[in-house]
């Protein structure tokens, strides 16, 4: 999944939403559970003490001091230092006796009225402190007098419970949400990497329908796709086929003006040879020259069309094979080898026809100048993924007396020879030129290692 791609924007995009959406989640509900636990056991602690408050000074109507409570309500209040406590103490310390539960032995509960803490709406006060052990505590205090009645002496029932059994729980319930949500969280993670996988997998299914095309074993871009991606398919396919039926026209047209000068030219030449004077040698000169453009241009033409047809991939082995065969015979007499270095899979992306001009004009012109051998190497480099990218290098380097700078400046120029003893019409090189500049290669001339000319001939791989 490279970095600038749709599948990583739609994972990305998922994946922050994920990861920010859950942790949010979490806190709130951890929130809210921590709440709502604190509420519960605050609830435990009231009716503790309001329990207390009832068996104790409700029963005390008529005493002057208050009932131990007859019922314990909480075992662990006998268990010492259990952290949980019930304290009764006077407000006035001469007007009646302190009462505790056995778990707190002699320590002393802090009062909350005393730490001038402000009573809820139920009248009851709140405090947080620390216990025999040093353990948190939570402490709620109501103040009461003996038998509920007014001018009695008053009294302060205060009720404690463990803070770290409640920090306990709710640690637990952390652990346990956040290990929750872990796992959803890599859970919608892969879901989301396998749902951008899957809901993309249509677009990597017309990349292979469009390298088909390409490479020429498909026409068409087939296969069945998703409702919303039809209407791409068939606007490729109609593309394609309009592209075909341009290339086709072009082709007919070419053909069609090819013909319609060849034959007024043959007779204006054929005409003007038979007239002796200098006007007549002047419309041949002229009529040829008119011949050698058109020609000229009627093969850029057609070199045009060939190039713009989707699909056409030729195999480059059984081209220079034959084309080997075809110039060792010719070149037979003076015992010139050609040897090949060609990848069985190695395959251009062109018209076979402009393949076979292109090479077999450069082999021609290497056997020409070469002592004994001609070397043929061609190379598929793969230092691209993308198939539009990748090239094919064609080098074609002989023995003989090869070119000097100068001289590889101006070879290549069409119609120029730089030796007249050689046959040939100077047009070579140039058309290679030509060809590999319409498929967007190169064509360099440089040294051979043996000493020749060596030329490098870089096209479009299929």
């Amino acid at each position: 999944m490279r970095f600038n791609s749709l599948a990583f924007r739609l994972f990305a995009t998922a994946a922050a939403w994920t990861l920010l959406v859950l942790p949010i989640a979490g806190f709130i509900i951890y929130q809210l559970y921590r709440d709502d636990v604190q509420a519960s056991f605050d609830g435990q602690l009231l009716k503790l003490v309001n329990a207390i408050t009832v068996d104790s000074m409700g029963s005390a109507a008529g005493e002057a001091q208050p009932l131990p409570p007859s019922n314990l309500y909480e075992p662990l209040f006998e268990v010492t230092h259990s952290g949980w406590y019930w304290q009764i103490t006077p407000l006035q310390p001469a007007s009646g006796r302190k009462l505790v539960s056995p778990s707190l032995a002699t320590w002393t509960l802090p009062s909350p009225e005393a730490k001038s803490v402000a009573p809820d709406a139920s009248g009851a006060r709140w405090l947080n402190t620390k216990g025999p052990k040093g353990e948190p505590l939570r402490i709620v205090e109501v103040i009461d007098s003996l038998g509920h009645e007014p001018g009695k002496p008053r009294y302060s029932i205060v009720v404690a419970g463990p803070q770290d059994w409640l920090d306990h729980l709710v640690a637990n319930f952390r652990y346990r949400l956040s290990t929750a949500l872990a796992l959803a969280g890599l859970g919608l993670v892969a879901v989301t990497l396998f749902q951008v996988r899957f809901g993309l997998l249509p677009l990597r299914q017309i990349e292979r329908g469009l390298a088909a095309i390409r490479s020429g074993t498909a026409t068409t871009l087939d296969g069945d796709l998703p409702a919303e991606i039809e209407p791409l398919q068939s606007e490729l396919n109609a593309l394609i086929r309009s592209n075909q039926a341009i290339v086709d026209r072009a082709r007919t047209q070419v053909g069609n003006l090819a013909h319609a000068l060849k034959t007024p030219l043959a007779v204006i030449t054929n005409e003007a040879r038979t007239d002796k004077t200098g006007l007549g040698d002047k419309v041949v000169e002229q009529a040829e020259i008119m011949k050698q453009s058109v020609t000229r241009y009627l093969d850029r033409a057609r070199m045009a069309a060939r190039v713009g047809v989707i699909g056409r991939v030729t195999p480059v082995a059984p081209v220079v094979e034959s084309l080997a065969r075809a110039l060792q015979r010719i070149h037979q007499d003076r015992g010139v080898v050609i040897n090949i270095d060609c990848p069985a899979d190695a395959r251009f992306s062109g018209e076979k026809q402009d393949l076979e001009e292109m090479l077999g004009n450069l082999l021609d012109n290497a056997c020409k100048w070469a002592r004994r051998e001609v070397e043929l190497s061609i190379e598929t480099p793969t230092t691209t993924s993308r198939a539009k990218n990748r090239r094919l290098a064609i080098i074609v380097a002989d023995d003989g007396p090869g070119l000097n700078e100068e001289e590889r400046a101006r070879i290549g120029k069409r119609g120029l020879r730089l030796d007249e003893t050689k046959p040939g019409s100077g047009l070579g090189l140039s058309i290679v030129l030509e060809l590999a500049r319409s498929y967007g290669g190169t064509c360099e001339l440089g040294r051979a290692p043996q000493g020749g000319l060596s030329v490098h001939l870089n096209l479009p791989a299929g």
